[in-house]
């Protein structure tokens, strides 16, 4: 049985961070870009309908393997969770499998174990999930839709289990507050988008608050046959796809879009030292950044590359680690949500070192929207994000991941296709154009957590600059 999906941890704060490993390295193509290269076989064949059920429907029909993959994805993450109620979204989704009407918990692990599929899922900041692997065998198949079926209408939330959890999760934050990088990490979201949903992290007393009331009206206001998009990928007819999304969403309320996210203004330039006894200063600066949807997506997913996602090929590694030894590795990354998600600088150094690596990172950071890429740097990264797409596309699960990215954000069904054509277009000059209007220095924010520990750290930080101060 697949390892249950919420964990203590995943409630402190938006988990959009859980990508970051993927985006480091190769911009977004990671998560982002998977497909074969220009020369290679065109992307999956991607149908799409409505299910008699309000349910938007995608599937790729793939018969490899007798297998089938299925993702149904809400607009339930926590920008859509009340105010004052932060954890709500991890709690709803991470209880759907904690009890059903007929089922206690240890009952729905043994009906999982005994069907042989897996059943996961999560919550994050746009979205809510549950996913479904299991054989294409009528039986096998037959029982875990129909588990999965009744897991999504029908959950009961036992007040036990929500309590177990509540404490799981209170316990995990108050250990995480204790470290720098959690610490830094919420402030900053919390200075980059103020009272927007996307800046609010769980805390001791939101957690504390939450009731099974709330659960219940969470589940029933956000997990709706409408607001559905069902993904299914494998060994399985047109049909029979279209039969297993009716069956899935039949049970659930049929509801109504939810009002769009609001786009989060731009914050005022700022700095702010979080003190810490920690040896190593985490330094993060940015702004909001980008939508899936965002006209400036491809200028600024290639400039990204050659800036700070490119690893050891970008102008920030070379320049704070290479040159100068300030820190082990330093990134770039924006990250895109239903809403302009954050474009994220970050790095860790030692305390009495922090402002100078601060300045040189303010530096590379404001030559490089000044200038852009050099057409050597922007041919290099156009190669690498087009030439390492077939790598991203080996198996049913990547190929529903992403799929079902496209069916969440209703992008275009030729997405994928149309995604190495879009990178290569990129010019030098649309790069340049794109961070010069969109990466701003008067919007910048910037947080500094810990480095005190270090000797002569007193210059750690821009300590002295406080927020809505910063130069």
């Amino acid at each position: 049985m697949q390892t249950k999906p919420m964990t203590a941890l995943r409630l402190l704060r938006p988990n959009y961070r859980s990508f970051r490993t993927l985006l480091t390295f190769a911009g977004l193509a990671a998560l982002l870009g998977p497909l074969a290269s220009p020369h290679a076989a065109a992307g999956p064949d991607i149908k799409h309908w409505n299910a008699t059920t309000g349910a938007r429907v995608y599937f790729v029909e793939s018969r490899a393997l007798p297998l089938i993959d299925i993702q149904i994805s809400f607009p339930a993450g926590s920008a859509y969770e009340p105010e004052g109620g932060t954890g709500i979204a991890g709690l709803t989704r991470g209880l759907l499998d904690a009890g059903t009407e007929g089922l206690n918990e240890q009952e729905i692990a043994e009906r999982i174990a005994d069907t042989g599929a897996r059943i996961g899922g999560g919550a994050d900041t746009d979205m809510a999930t549950l996913s479904v692997r299991t054989l294409s065998s009528a039986t096998e198949r037959d029982a875990a839709i129909a588990l999965a079926a009744r897991l999504l209408a029908k959950p009961t939330f036992p007040a036990d289990i929500l309590e177990r959890e509540r404490a799981r999760a209170i316990a995990g934050l108050k250990e995480a507050l204790t470290q720098p990088d959690t610490l830094a990490s919420r402030r900053f979201m919390a200075m980059i988008y103020g009272s927007h949903p996307y800046g609010r992290s769980a805390t001791v007393e939101s957690l504390q608050g939450i009731t099974r009331e709330q659960l219940q009206a969470f589940h029933r206001t956000h997990y709706t046959a409408r607001s559905a998009a069902v993904t299914i990928v494998g060994d399985v007819s047109r049909d029979d796809a279209d039969a297993i999304a009716r069956q899935l969403t039949e049970g659930l309320p049929a509801g109504a879009a939810p009002a769009p996210i609001a786009a989060p203004q731009l914050p005022a330039r700022s700095t702010e030292h979080i003190a810490h006894p920690s040896a190593q200063a985490h330094i993060l600066m940015g702004m909001p950044g980008m939508s899936r949807d965002d006209p400036d997506y491809f200028p600024l997913l290639v400039g990204n590359y050659v800036l700070g996602g490119g690893g050891f090929v970008s102008r920030l590694t070379k320049e704070v680690r290479e040159k100068r030894g300030f820190a082990y590795s330093v990134s770039s990354y924006f990250m895109p949500l239903r809403v302009a998600g954050p474009f994220e600088i970050g790095l860790q150094t030692r305390g009495s070192q922090a402002e100078e690596a601060l300045k040189v990172t303010n530096g590379v950071l404001q030559d490089f929207v000044a200038k852009g890429p050099t057409p050597g740097e922007l041919k290099a990264a156009r190669d690498n994000l087009v030439n390492g797409f077939g790598l991203r596309l080996d198996s049913n699960r990547k190929i529903l991941d992403y799929v079902g990215m496209i069916a969440f954000y209703q992008l275009p069904l030729d997405w994928l296709e149309t995604y190495p054509k879009k990178v290569a277009a990129v010019t030098v000059e649309s790069v340049r154009d794109a961070f010069a209007r969109r990466v701003k220095a008067e919007n910048l924010v910037t947080v500094v957590a810990g480095g005190d520990g270090d000797n002569g750290a007193g210059s750690a930080a821009p300590a002295a600059k406080k927020a809505g101060h910063g130069k």
